[in-house]
């Protein structure tokens, strides 16, 4: 789907396909006849019901999972926002393309196809400083772009990004979103110092005070203060809910990305599982504000989709359990 005005893109994010109550509950009751004692496996029961969920089958299945990066460039590295030059945004596409990445490697170990999108790397967005990162037509395409990454035949699907300044961008974006001190949204990213710590703080302030008349309008916000890569996550996510894939969310940059879609509707956000907490500054809190709870923390803030790669396996233990134990008549054990 190409979107042609935030009007349309605003109707496609309000008309919001549910879930399967009749999957979810078959494999809750599924569940409850396993050897096992009833809720002893804990959350990998409730992901085997989340995943029945948005796939809408009884038996839920991973045969083609997915992990899609996008690369953007910012205009806002020229405020001295990274502790690295623009230029190793398309430097690590092409390490992408080579196999060369962690998430090359967690993409392997998880089963999962990995492809990755280049958002014209070679141009930035506005200095969002001084201008929006993004007209309507560029924030439509990018849009555009991810809502067409995702595969019509896709049991799960992941989401990744590169973009040297884009947890400036995300923290922008979370600030502008959900209020409350810029300081508590901000973090240290690639590795900030000090004085890059209060450059980003400074750039992100500056950000708000100059779009101020777009905080209300979600969409606008993400145009204004967010990125190319960013914006095709918040695409390939709204088109993973309107075809029932239910999809692995990733750390800070990937959170703030999906975030215009739960204030356009409060259930936006509803076939999406948190996979990890980040160690960046304001993840745990933006998580928080979304009311999703994270599957694992290990301290990691690399990006890329790397926690949501990691969390594949997750998942497909959950349903290896559900399909592969035997139930307690099955296999000739007395129940409690």
């Amino acid at each position: 789907m190409a979107f042609k005005s935030f009007d349309e893109l605003r109707a496609a994010c309000q008309n919001l396909q549910q879930g399967s109550d009749s999957a979810a509950s078959a494999v809750a009751r599924r569940q409850d006849t396993l050897t096992k004692p009833q809720g002893s496996l804990g959350k990998l029961e409730t992901i085997a019901a989340w995943l029945a969920r948005w796939q809408g089958r009884d038996m839920p299945r991973l045969d083609h999972v997915q992990v899609v990066v996008f690369a953007g460039s910012h205009g806002v590295t020229a405020q001295g926002v990274s502790a690295f030059p623009a230029e190793v945004t398309y430097q690590m596409v092409a390490n992408f393309s080579a196999g060369g990445a962690a998430i090359n490697q967690l993409a392997r170990a998880a089963g999962a196809e990995l492809s990755v999108v280049p958002l014209e790397v070679e141009r930035p967005t506005g200095d969002f400083t001084q201008e929006v990162a993004m007209d309507e037509a560029d924030f439509l395409a990018a849009v555009s772009a991810g809502y067409a990454s995702v595969g019509k035949d896709t049991d799960l699907i992941c989401f990744g990004e590169m973009g040297i300044g884009n947890t400036t961008t995300a923290a922008a974006l979370a600030a502008a979103l959900f209020g409350g001190d810029t300081v508590g949204w901000v973090g240290r990213g690639t590795g900030v110092d000090d004085a890059g710590l209060v450059r980003k703080v400074s750039a992100i302030d500056r950000g708000l005070a100059r779009h101020r008349d777009v905080l209300g309008d979600p969409l606008k916000i993400a145009a204004a203060l967010g990125g190319r890569e960013l914006a095709a996550i918040m695409g390939a996510t709204l088109a993973a809910r309107h075809q029932n894939v239910p999809v692995l969310l990733d750390g800070f940059v990937c959170t703030a990305a999906m975030a215009p879609l739960q204030k356009l509707d409060p259930s936006g956000l509803d076939h999406v599982l948190a996979a990890h907490v980040s160690a960046e500054s304001g993840h745990r809190n933006l998580l928080k504000a979304l009311d999703l709870a994270p599957l694992f923390d290990l301290g990691m803030r690399l990006g890329e989709g790397s926690g949501a790669a990691l969390a594949i396996n997750i998942v497909r233990a959950a349903l290896a359990c559900h399909t592969g134990m035997a139930s307690f008549s099955e296999a000739g054990v007395s129940e409690g």
